[in-house]
């Protein structure tokens, strides 16, 4: 709304001094080329050229999709990131957790500790553009000991993505994780992973997590069997069964079809009665009782939608990256520091707050991680940077919060896919993180960048 009133602006400014012409030098005058021309540097062609980049910053807001992965240990987190890269064409091949002989290993879990583990024990950011979106992934470690990274990263996510294993339900990591999820008030998606091994029934995973969590779920997406009579999905908004074919390890799993729920052929396609017989009558109790997407519960957190898959089998995953693009949550206002440390400290804007909009012109960032010597070659040390209003641009000046105001040039900064760093050549917008390479005792957890007269408060870490 806010893109299609600025441009509105810009139209109506054209329009009207398109008027003017004629009304002073007549129609003549107004056909010519250079008629709507302002000079450079007029004040009319200053306020064009704002609103023009007004315009162009709340289209870049609208396109990020920044989200946190988050899940007990061996839900498959790492797995599911690492088929999110390969999907949205950052990858070729998928690494593997666990690399066995000529396996590539996974993005995310770059530290060597890591490899030897099978785990992940750093929160990862893996940047990348994807159907016309600017995606930041956020992969949190699952293992209790690891977990005060998991709930720093939380501060910087816009949208949670909660992945739970078919054939153990809720554990102790997810519910803990739920909870700071809530706290945050982000848009939670929920990804039942491991369909292709044997699993509780898809109603009792359901029941699980409204009975514990008190949030009404809205299956997405519905699977067609389980374990080894796993054969698809159902697209329950579309009415449309995606059956897969298991594809080569690490690459993408390749579609058998995707047929139309009424289609005469489904049952001879998915080569079993019986499961055919369970879908149809599975689609009609999912009529009957569950409750209809509501976008504005979604981003309460009071709704949160299901899909499931097999993130090992791709089996899925296009259909999980394609809701997130189109249901998720581009950045959100940030509530401006009032001062009180105490009255604030989950984030949530209760409507009575002074907000920092993330299309507002001043910029404003926050630390929410630091990481040393991901170079084995150099002493380095990252602040990863979540952009929250404004542009980003490398020489940017601004002022830190916690050093009273004072003024750094941030003459470096890259852009993060895993253990690969890059020189930021271009302008990162809200959403986005950055690296920011710092010298000891310059920068901390929770630091507020910012180029306004007050910097904007952050969810406490």
């Amino acid at each position: 709304r806010r893109c299609s009133s600025l441009a509105l602006s810009l139209v109506t400014l054209s329009v009207s001094m398109w008027l003017s012409t004629i009304a002073t030098h007549g129609w003549a005058a107004a056909a010519a080329p250079s008629a709507t021309a302002a000079a450079p540097g007029s004040a009319t062609a200053r306020h064009i050229r704002r609103v023009a980049m007004d315009v162009a910053l709340a289209d870049e807001v609208e396109r990020r999709r920044n989200l946190a992965i988050i899940s007990h240990p061996d839900a498959g987190k790492t797995t599911l990131t690492e088929k999110l890269l390969l999907y949205g064409g950052a990858i070729s091949q998928a690494g593997a957790v666990k690399a066995k002989g000529e396996q590539r290993r996974a993005t995310s879990d770059f530290m060597e500790l890591e490899q030897q583990r099978g785990i992940s024990i750093s929160s990862t950011v893996l940047s990348y553009e994807y159907d016309g979106k600017q995606v930041n992934v956020l992969d949190t470690p699952g293992h209790q000991d690891f977990s005060e990274d998991t709930y720093r990263t939380l501060a910087a996510a816009d949208n949670a993505v909660m992945l739970v294993d078919a054939a153990k339900g809720l554990e102790p990591q997810t519910r803990k994780l739920f909870e700071v999820a809530r706290l945050r008030r982000l848009p939670l998606f929920t990804f039942v992973n491991k369909l292709d091994r044997p699993s509780l029934s898809p109603y009792e995973l359901i029941d699980q997590i409204e009975a514990e969590f008190g949030i009404s779920c809205c299956p997405l997406l519905w699977p067609v069997g389980s374990g080894d009579r796993f054969r698809g999905v159902l697209e329950r908004g579309a009415r449309r069964v995606h059956l897969f074919a298991r594809g080569e390890r690490g690459k993408k799993a390749e579609e058998a079809a995707v047929v139309s729920l009424d289609d005469d052929r489904l049952e001879a396609l998915i080569g079993d009665g019986e499961l055919y017989a369970q879908l149809i009558d599975d689609v009609e109790m999912l009529d009957g009782l569950t409750d209809p997407l509501d976008l504005d519960r979604l981003k309460r957190g009071e709704q949160t939608p299901v899909l499931f898959g097999s993130a090992m089998t791709n089996f899925g995953v296009q259909l999980l990256l394609d809701t997130l693009m189109s249901l998720g949550s581009p950045p959100t206002p940030r509530a401006l520091d009032a001062g009180d440390e105490a009255g604030f400290t989950s984030g949530e804007l209760t409507g009575d707050e002074e907000t920092v909009e993330p299309t507002s012109e001043d910029f404003s960032g926050f630390v929410f991680k630091l990481q040393a010597n991901t170079d084995p070659k150099h002493r380095d040390r990252i602040a990863y940077v979540r952009v929250c209003s404004g542009r980003f641009e490398k020489g940017l000046k601004v002022k830190h919060s916690r050093l009273r105001g004072q003024q750094l040039t941030l003459a470096q900064a890259q852009t993060l896919l895993g253990a690969e760093r890059s020189t930021l050549d271009g302008t990162s917008y809200p959403g986005d993180v950055v690296g920011i390479p710092f010298s000891p005792g310059q920068m901390a957890i929770g630091d507020t960048l910012y180029t306004g007269s007050r910097p904007p408060s952050l969810p406490k870490i």
